[in-house]
């Protein structure tokens, strides 16, 4: 597995580097000191995975990951953002512009691998601490609207289930093992809710899991 690096700050992307490179099924291909140069070696290396940071100089990473995100050629990297700020605002915009998970800084060696992998195979991941801030933002705006009319109509009672789960950060295995499920069925009803929602990919589930009060708690 190929995965760039995007991080402005030299002593950390080493550091970065330095990690990946103790697994021997993920490889550095790439090392990016701002988001200009992270879109243009994603285009010329395309990397299964970039480490994305987000507070860098000239285009940040919001702003790069938008712009990766809209290269067809470009539809197979995924985008894990590492960074020192939860904020609700960047955690929002992130997954909005195509971002496959959210990892703060501080993570131990082993989470960011998992992570690395997680995003590899189409899923996503989350830090604790990101997943609380989603949970507040949204609670906000959405309310508890777990029986929301919209969603109970669209959905079945097991297709929301396995929605809140995938907004959770549940991998497939995980979310088969939770529901008692095939790998086969959680697949199937993937794909129904792409399909239904309109949705693009597991990112833009988990926005309309948040926004419509699918993962609020009582």
């Amino acid at each position: 597995m190929n995965v760039l690096i995007a991080e402005d700050q030299p002593l950390l992307r080493k550091s970065l580097a330095t990690i990946i490179g103790s697994a021997p099924d993920v490889h550095v291909v790439g090392e990016a000191a701002n988001g200009q140069e992270a879109v243009s070696l994603a285009r010329e290396l395309h990397p299964d995975v970039i480490l994305m940071d987000i507070r860098m100089p000239g285009l940040n990473g919001i702003e790069a990951t938008a712009a990766i995100s809209a290269d067809q050629s470009l539809a197979a990297v995924k985008i894990l953002v590492l960074t020192m700020f939860d904020m609700d605002e960047y955690v929002e915009a992130a997954l909005r512009v195509g971002a496959h998970g959210f990892l703060l800084k501080d993570s131990t060696p082993e989470v960011l691998l998992d992570g690395i992998r997680r995003v590899k195979a189409g899923e996503h991941t989350y830090s604790p601490a990101v997943l609380g801030r989603m949970e507040a933002s949204f609670l906000g705006r959405a309310g508890n609207a777990i029986h929301n009319s919209r969603v109970t109509a669209l959905l079945t009672k097991r297709e929301i289930e396995v929605l809140a789960l995938i907004a959770e950060g549940y991998s497939n295995a995980e979310i088969m093992t939770q529901l008692f499920i095939s790998m086969a069925t959680v697949k199937t009803h993937i794909g129904n809710l792409l399909a239904k929602i309109g949705a693009r990919d597991r990112s833009q589930l988990v926005i309309y899991a948040y926004e419509n009060g699918v993962v609020c708690r009582d």
